[in-house]
């Protein structure tokens, strides 16, 4: 009896999951399928699941009517320069916090987290200004060195290094390594998968982004790729008019977001699971 308990149990797990994934995988579904519906089929009532004549056409047509090779490209680059330099500072810190000893450590690590409950949009006024006097004004530079610091980098590093045994660092001074060294040869390699996750999650968040870029970026050759569906739907789109068209347009503006969660899916995933070391 209780083995059929258990049974149930785990099936009822199973068809929960199962509805839960299918309603957050519904917008982008919808999303698909209006991409090759007509207006008609897309304001038909009851709604077209299917088009009768798919309009594979769609995906052409929007790729022809607006440079989105051009954003995708700038979304790509500045959110991967920006990662980048969000891995390098925030594993850095995140060591100082974890392996040195020095006053004010504690202190200034709360003031860093007090920081992060700023809103983002309370910083764009004194960000703007700041960037205007340096002359970065619409250049991707300065998307990109407003967004160097992670807070949330810097506090999720923090605590997977606080998980590594401390044998294994004195191991590693007591044979001459230097910081640097035991950074990226020793606690690196035993936190990949939190390297990754952080990647993953800024990658995203800084390709998505669009109002702070849309404020320092006016030339249309510099839009980011949210920027320049934006504008897509404006002048192309005809206010919305032309649905199938910016369905398409959005559908394969997310194509990079999905391969590369495809392929950091295992890393992800173990750094979600992941209790820490024992030592």
């Amino acid at each position: 009896m209780n083995l059929i308990q258990k049974q149930v149990s785990l099936l009822s797990k199973h068809i929960v999951l199962l509805v839960i994934s299918f309603i957050m995988f519904f917008p982008f579904l919808w999303m698909v399928t209006n991409s090759i519906k007509t207006r008609e089929e897309i304001w038909s009532f009851p709604p077209v699941w299917w088009p009768q004549d798919p309009e594979w056409g769609h995906f052409i047509e929007a790729w022809n009517s607006a440079p989105f090779a051009l954003y995708i490209f700038n979304s790509t680059f500045t959110a991967i320069c920006i990662v980048a330099i969000q891995l390098l500072n925030s594993s850095m810190m995140a060591y100082a916090f974890t392996q040195f000893r020095f006053k004010g450590r504690d202190l200034l690590f709360s003031i860093i987290l007090v920081s992060y409950m700023v809103p983002v949009a309370a910083t764009y006024v004194p960000s703007y200004v700041i960037i205007s006097k340096m002359g970065l004004m619409d250049t991707h530079t300065a998307v990109i060195i407003s967004n160097a610091i992670s807070i949330f980098g810097i506090f999720l590093f923090r605590q997977a290094f606080m998980q590594i045994p401390k044998e294994l660092i004195e191991a590693g001074k007591v044979d001459g390594a230097s910081h640097w060294r035991i950074l990226w040869q020793i606690i690196f390699p035993l936190t990949k998968p939190t390297f990754i996750t952080l990647a993953l999650i800024s990658f995203i968040g800084m390709y998505n982004n669009y109002l702070w870029p849309a404020l320092i970026l006016n030339s249309e050759e510099k839009f980011l790729i949210t920027k320049g569906l934006r504008q897509f739907f404006i002048q192309e789109g005809a206010y919305g008019i032309e649905w199938p068209l910016i369905m398409a347009a959005s559908t394969f503006t997310v194509i990079p977001l999905l391969l590369i969660f495809v392929f950091a899916q295992k890393w992800f995933v173990s750094a979600i699971g992941d209790r820490g070391l024992k030592e």
